[in-house]
């Protein structure tokens, strides 16, 4: 059985409640991975709370901070002068359209940051979490393509999180041959490792992290969900006289009501981030 894809324009629909429940329904109860991808999220699952030797919880972290993603949001990120010129060539070609007024592109990356429309860095996402209070020995799973700046990039974050691991470092390559035939097959396993983790974080939008938020709604909010204010946070970061200690109640503050808990809905919702109403209310 193969479904177009349909997530995000179905989350935007008028359509009739009786409708919304039975998507619900299929959504959350009759679609099914398929066995060995099951099969094998569980074993990697179950890695990651024993990798100390004893049970132990583990967070997720959905990092966008691919190269296209980078591109594509015409954002300005810390990098030396030969790196942006690199970037500023790539989406130059890669979306000459949008690239071809480039006397406007510093206005727009400063407005786009003040909005929260950026990606979070692996070093902003290092400092956010550790002013939540998680300290360096928490186990953390990264659901991620090839970060844009490769492991240099990624130092701040190891440094600050050195239990740090990806499903490659959980899984030999023998075990996951078998699910590279389909990129959406390692995908899934992101999923679902996500899906079962003791605490979710999002670093930028898109139908993965926010269909992971929903799920976990649905299934009870018992587990925590965290999609950081980046509008916010831009402030904090860009405030040159913040201390530490101010930062991390800011960060305490704005996040204390962004832990996955259902919310009320509104025109436009998305149904998969936000299943409240049609999903989980039985009046």
């Amino acid at each position: 059985m193969a479904l177009k894809p349909f997530v995000d324009r179905l989350g935007y629909d008028n359509v009739p409640p009786e409708i919304n429940k039975l998507r619900c329904r299929v959504n959350y109860h009759a679609l099914k991975f398929l066995p060995d991808i099951e099969e094998m999220s569980d074993l990697l699952a179950a890695r990651m709370r024993n990798r100390t030797g004893s049970p132990n919880p583990y967070m997720a972290l959905h990092l966008r901070f691919e190269k296209g993603m980078v591109g594509l949001s015409f954002c300005d990120f810390v990098g030396t002068r030969v790196e942006k010129a690199m970037m500023a060539a790539y989406r130059q070609k890669e979306w000459p359209r949008r690239y071809k007024n480039g006397s406007h592109l510093w206005q727009l990356a400063l407005q786009k940051r003040k909005e929260g429309r950026c990606p979070l860095e692996p070093a902003e996402v290092a400092v956010i979490l550790r002013a939540m209070g998680y300290p360096k020995e928490t186990q953390i799973y990264v659901a991620s393509g090839q970060v844009y700046g490769g492991q240099n990039r990624m130092a701040p974050l190891r440094n600050m999180f050195p239990n740090l691991v990806t499903k490659e470092e959980l899984a030999s390559k023998e075990e996951l041959d078998g699910f590279r035939k389909h990129v959406t097959s390692l995908a899934a396993l992101d999923f679902l490792v996500c899906l079962k983790s003791d605490v979710f974080v999002m670093t930028h939008g898109g139908n993965f992290a926010k269909l992971i938020i929903g799920a976990r709604r649905y299934m009870g909010h018992r587990l925590k969900s965290i999609k950081p204010d980046k509008g916010l946070m831009s402030k904090s970061f860009g405030d040159p006289y913040m201390g530490w200690a101010s930062f991390v109640e800011d960060v305490v503050i704005t996040h204390q009501t962004r832990t996955g808990l259902p919310e009320e809905t509104f025109p436009n919702y998305d149904l998969w981030e936000n299943p409240l109403t049609p999903c989980m209310c039985k009046a």
